[in-house]
């Protein structure tokens, strides 16, 4: 399952976690807020991304980390 990095511009408080698909929320100090978490499928993402819209937060990116497979499959070697 993908993690998905959003940033948007403002910060939100940790509470609005829930909100978001229980994602990590990072404020930094530039004004910029990070939301950092696994996401089921493109329709979960879809869902976040109307949230962050719904509350007016101008969208800054997002970013998939897609786990390497070797980690995916729990061998550490070939």
């Amino acid at each position: 399952m993908p993690i998905y990095v959003i940033r948007v511009k403002g910060n939100l408080a940790h509470h609005w976690s829930s909100w978001f698909a229980d994602m990590a929320i990072v404020n930094e100090i530039n004004g910029e807020a990070v939301l950092t978490g696994a996401l089921t499928d493109q329709a979960a993402l879809h869902g976040v991304l109307t949230k962050v819209r719904d509350l007016g937060l101008p969208l800054l990116s997002v970013t998939a980390l897609v786990p390497d497979s070797n980690e995916a499959e729990g061998s550490g070697n070939p």
